[in-house]
């Protein structure tokens, strides 16, 4: 059997060419982060919002006084969450060093009791095992990132206001530009459709998880509990790691208070509702409408957390169902599509009796 030497190499120059085309678009989309990052919150913070506006205008309320309805919901729920937050944030951070001091001395007991054991273990590194600096400074990367956002408010609410305005007429402009309109329209459509289920569903979640996290925590009487089940709230959109980054502080802050009983306390409540909610309840809601498999949607945080810090990792799944339905459109790029799904491609299934 004889090799086609010229296909061969056209088949290597364009897995090339597309490769190099890879690499230029990530880093221009890493040089451009500081753009794009609430270029993109903007997008998705539109697409939250197309339901209401769309339904305000079927209640035959203006189009103008719709989309000043939403701005207005916009900035109320963002005051609401800096006033609830900003003064358990300032407090928690003047108490850190008194913290720190209780960890360090329940640490060296801990240590003393083990060398008791005839265990040994060096002080220092069990003290930096268990230290809230780490899991704070993460929070304190998370937070000054979504300030960092947010400070670009003006930039946001106008990309917000322009998108609302032209979602009415962009099936029409899609249908008009477009070689094969239906596809094209089917896949903006898909894709709103996609993102809204998805932000829908782990914002109930999310909501509910740090709900009870809160609940959780005031019954322990927990110092923080708002905080904490906000850090919960926010962190569930991070897949797979989120949760459990949340609750390394409530528990870290339960051993100082309290020691290592309430500390397993407090483990077995995030334990029981991430359980509930991520492992139960959001495969069941989700079902099979996302189509990404598990590893691609923990590639996906590293990669878009990479790109964009840690605002693409709260949007990475979205961002990759997106990228996904693009590639699932060609026929050359359908393969990588199938490769980040969960279902067998056609080929592969079992052929009925």
């Amino acid at each position: 059997m004889s090799i086609d030497k010229s296909s061969v190499q056209k088949t290597g120059s364009v897995f090339l060419r597309n490769s190099a085309a890879f690499i230029i678009v990530v880093a221009g989309m890493k040089a451009a982060s500081s753009l794009l990052v609430p270029f993109l919150f903007a997008l998705f913070i539109s697409i939250i919002c197309f339901s209401p506006f769309f339904w305000l205008q079927r209640k035959r309320i203006p189009k103008g006084v719709a989309l000043l309805l939403i701005i207005f919901g916009i900035l109320f729920l963002g005051f609401l969450f800096g006033a609830l937050i900003g003064t358990s944030i300032n407090q928690f951070t003047n108490n850190l060093p008194t913290y720190e001091k209780i960890l360090e001395e329940r640490t060296q007991t801990l240590v003393q009791w083990l060398s008791e054991m005839g265990v040994s273990i060096p002080s220092e590194q069990l003290v930096k095992s268990f230290s809230l600096k780490e899991p704070l400074a993460l929070m304190a990367t998370l937070l000054s990132s979504l300030s960092s956002v947010l400070s670009n408010t003006i930039l946001i609410l106008m990309i917000i206001v322009f998108v609302l305005l032209e979602a009415a007429d962009i099936p029409g402009k899609l249908r008009a530009i477009s070689k094969n309109p239906d596809q094209s329209i089917g896949n903006f459509l898909k894709i709103n459709d996609n993102i809204k289920r998805y932000i829908a569903i782990k914002t109930l979640l999310s909501l509910l998880t740090g709900i009870s996290v809160v609940i959780w925590l005031l019954i322990l009487k927990i110092d923080y509990a708002l905080l904490w089940g906000l850090l919960a709230f926010i962190l569930n959109f991070i897949p797979n790691i989120g949760s459990i980054i949340a609750a390394i502080p409530a528990i870290l802050l339960s051993l100082i208070q309290f020691g290592s009983g309430m500390a397993v306390l407090t483990t077995l409540g995030y334990l029981v509702v991430n359980f509930i909610f991520g492992t139960v309840m959001e495969p069941k809601m989700m079902g099979k409408g996302l189509g990404l498999s598990t590893l691609i949607v923990f590639l996906s945080l590293i990669f878009w957390g990479w790109i964009l810090g840690p605002i693409g990792m709260l949007l990475s799944v979205p961002l990759t169902m997106v990228v996904k339905i693009a590639l699932d459109n060609s026929d050359d790029t359908r393969w990588i599509a199938t490769l980040l799904g969960t279902s067998k491609p056609e080929s592969l299934s079992k052929p009925e009796n």
